[in-house]
């Protein structure tokens, strides 16, 4: 049986779209995983002042893998593309978000899903859109629509 995920990609350094499209790639080749779909690419302003523009995106996976064994593997991909884990706001090559597991509502130290952040953030929610059909909601039952209304396309451009 597999659960439908959905990632959140960001990239900041070295080549970001291309840091996301190697990612995506990677996805689809974690074990007893397959990449569903992809949305396009945005770029926003970074979260901080100083940081280079950000590449964003939001993929859907089909997988078979338990939460934490494929936020392990997600790891793996930020790390085997440069990803340095100096500083939790810093620029990066590769930052990826489960956002979702299935309607799975996780819990855990390493692990907080629906994503504790993506209600505030449109370089989230609006990939996540293009994914998912009006009337979806995330696990805890919050509408996707409603998180998109108090959430303005603000600072986003799609490539």
């Amino acid at each position: 049986m597999t659960t439908r995920a959905y990632i959140g990609l960001g990239s900041n350094l070295d080549e970001p779209a291309e840091q996301l499209r190697s990612a995506l790639q990677a996805l689809d080749l974690i074990a007893e995983t397959r990449l569903a779909a992809a949305s396009a690419l945005y770029t926003s302003d970074s979260l901080l002042p100083g940081q280079p523009r950000y590449t964003n995106a939001v993929a859907a996976i089909d997988t078979a893998l338990a939460p934490l064994d494929l936020l392990d593997a997600l790891q793996a991909i930020e790390n085997d593309q440069g990803r340095v884990r100096k500083e939790r706001w810093g620029p990066r090559t590769l930052d990826l978000d489960m956002l979702l597991f299935g309607d799975q509502v996780i819990d855990v130290p390493r692990l907080k899903v629906p994503h504790y952040h993506m209600q505030a953030r449109p370089f989230v929610l609006y990939p996540l859109a293009e994914l998912v059909p009006e009337s979806f909601c995330l696990a805890d039952g919050r509408p996707l629509a409603q998180l998109l209304e108090g959430c303005p396309f603000v600072g986003l451009e799609r490539l």
